[in-house]
């Protein structure tokens, strides 16, 4: 029961919010003024002021008050990065399928925003790797191209799930390097497809192979199996 009016408590600050009575940086009523216009106890409203605060929805300020955060997508994501590491160890594949998903249509939508600086940057990222890179560098690389091409998509709620995802795959790319002795001449091809569609102007391209890339290290951890523990 108490569970119930938790939930009912942290739907109406929602809904307050939602509907633009509370907007970001504002502050709380006081506990006792909210929790009798909700309807519920003074306890049960701070179980979901906890609750709230966790999502970084709402900032708990000791002896100032509560605010609502700005509500930045960086925020609000924050979370999911944490329930993605606690369970990286059972879903990469699921990872990867999410990405092969939503990261081309990223791809896609940074194209046009990619600037002369960007792809020389990029470029920079990739003369850093050859044969003789190791496979965490081969990877740090890896990262640091999407981040940068994912940066440039406008929508932020996409380009920061991505950020997210990206980071939660990682293990999962250095076990490929480690097991794959032509990762890194793969890895390298694949970018150049992507960075040349780019500097080309041409997001629907870069879009297909910014999905053949993902999914090959998709389907090559569907074939080899989850990375070990260690």
């Amino acid at each position: 029961m108490a569970s119930a009016v938790t939930d009912r408590a942290i739907a109406a600050i929602k809904q307050m919010v939602v509907d633009g009575e509370l907007t970001p940086g504002d502050r709380l009523p006081p506990e006792k003024e909210l929790s009798e216009r909700i309807g519920v106890s003074r306890n049960s409203l701070r179980e979901a002021v906890k609750a709230l605060a966790v999502i970084r929805v709402l900032d708990v300020r000791q002896g100032d008050g509560t605010y609502v955060t700005a509500l930045e997508p960086e925020q609000l994501l924050e979370s999911l990065a944490f329930v993605l590491d606690l369970h990286r160890d059972a879903s990469y594949v699921e990872i990867l399928e999410i990405r092969r998903l939503l990261e081309p249509v990223a791809v896609e939508q940074a194209c046009p925003h990619l600037t002369d600086e960007d792809f020389a940057q990029l470029e920079r990222i990739m003369e850093d790797i050859d044969a003789s890179s190791g496979i965490e560098e081969l990877v740090m690389a890896d990262v640091a191209f999407h981040r940068l091409i994912n940066d440039r998509c406008p929508n932020n709620y996409l380009s920061t799930l991505l950020e997210s995802l990206g980071g939660s795959s990682a293990r999962a790319r250095i076990w490929r390097g480690l097991t794959d002795d032509s990762a890194i001449e793969r890895t390298l091809a694949e970018h150049r497809r992507i960075l040349d569609a780019l500097r080309a102007r041409r997001p629907d391209l870069a879009r297909i192979y910014a999905a053949a890339h993902v999914a090959g290290v998709e389907s090559w951890l569907l074939q080899q199996g989850e990375p070990p523990a260690e």
